[in-house]
């Protein structure tokens, strides 16, 4: 890969690292408005496109470094150095969860958090990244089809209960990572076909507006229309990102230092979130005037990004 196209990805991840961190300390502070926080079931807001985000960006290297890896170790070692990457952050995930459980943030008692869902469909991912980009766009939208029928007729009331939608809301998530790997392969395309690149992503994302016609648009159900709209969003976005760093050689280096170290600063601003939270007391966090909001807010992302920029300057990258 060229050297912008790994800024542009690395400023990618970053971006959604830190739209994470923000996301998660505004979900529960009473005067952060509604379109800031995840819809409730049906509906769509800006901070429903983040967990999207990271998926993207996870698919923008899976067949890159799946590939280069099988030509370096071989199947056996590198199919099973995948399946321990994503097991390993489906147990950081309940670690997560967890902890969240028990100072009361799952209050459905079923703590099935982003990372789960992530080490899920990387797993799912897994059975069918060696195979050619069509029969991937093939088996992704199968699965968009399949899944929906299912949770129409048989696991609504469930699903919709399931923070992320639970272990059966994996399938959709796997289903956006599997059209992302294969959007992705248009994108490093050396030939004509990256050109396409633009097109295929609104395309998709006119795909999942049109059928939000017909199936609603919801994160917590992982809806097909939801997992359309979202990774054709990502994919414009990562466009964007994309075209600054090359066309104005923008370097991007405060999300590039965010991008290199995604779990780590993932469980560093949980850890800093918990601070204002546990005490238990709301005028602290839930219910935290403005000032105190932004104080808060500087902290968090000025101690997070002190630690990416420490990992940074001592060349310290924590990869599973």
């Amino acid at each position: 890969m060229k050297t912008e196209r790994i800024i542009s990805i690395d400023q990618f991840r970053g971006f959604a690292i830190l739209t994470m961190a923000l996301a998660n300390y505004m979900d529960v502070v009473i005067i952060i408005p509604a379109w800031l926080k995840h819809a409730p079931d049906i509906g769509l807001t800006v901070i429903d496109l983040i967990a999207p985000f990271f998926i993207f960006a996870i698919s923008l290297t899976y067949g890159l470094s799946f590939h280069q890896r099988l030509e370096r170790d071989g199947p056996f070692k590198t199919y099973n150095q995948f399946f321990v990457r994503y097991l390993a952050i489906i147990g950081l995930g309940a670690i997560a969860s967890a902890g969240e459980t028990a100072v009361g943030k799952n209050p459905s008692g079923i703590d099935w958090g982003v990372l789960q869902a992530i080490g899920m469909a990387g797993l799912i991912t897994l059975m069918v990244i060696g195979l050619p980009s069509i029969y991937r766009w093939l088996i992704g939208a199968g699965i968009l089809v399949v899944y929906q029928i299912i949770l129409d007729h048989f696991l609504l009331n469930l699903t919709i209960l399931s923070p992320h939608g639970g272990l059966f809301g994996s399938l959709n998530w796997g289903a956006m990572l599997i059209l992302g790997t294969a959007l992705a392969d248009i994108f490093h395309d050396q030939g004509r076909l990256k050109k396409y690149f633009p097109w295929a992503s609104l395309t998709i994302l006119a795909a999942g507006i049109i059928l939000a016609l017909f199936i609603p648009v919801s994160k917590h159900r992982v809806s097909s229309s939801y997992v359309l709209i979202s990774l054709g969003a990502s994919a414009l976005l990562f466009l964007l990102f994309h075209w600054l760093s090359r066309r104005f050689n923008w370097k991007g280096w405060f999300l590039v230092v965010w991008g290199k170290n995604p779990l780590v600063l993932y469980f560093l601003h949980y850890l800093i979130i918990g601070i204002f939270f546990v005490p238990g007391i709301p005028a602290i966090y839930q219910a935290a005037p403005a000032w105190l909001v932004l104080l808060e807010l500087v902290i968090l992302i000025g101690g997070v990004s002190a630690v990416a920029f420490w990992l940074d300057r001592k060349n310290i990258v924590i990869n599973l």
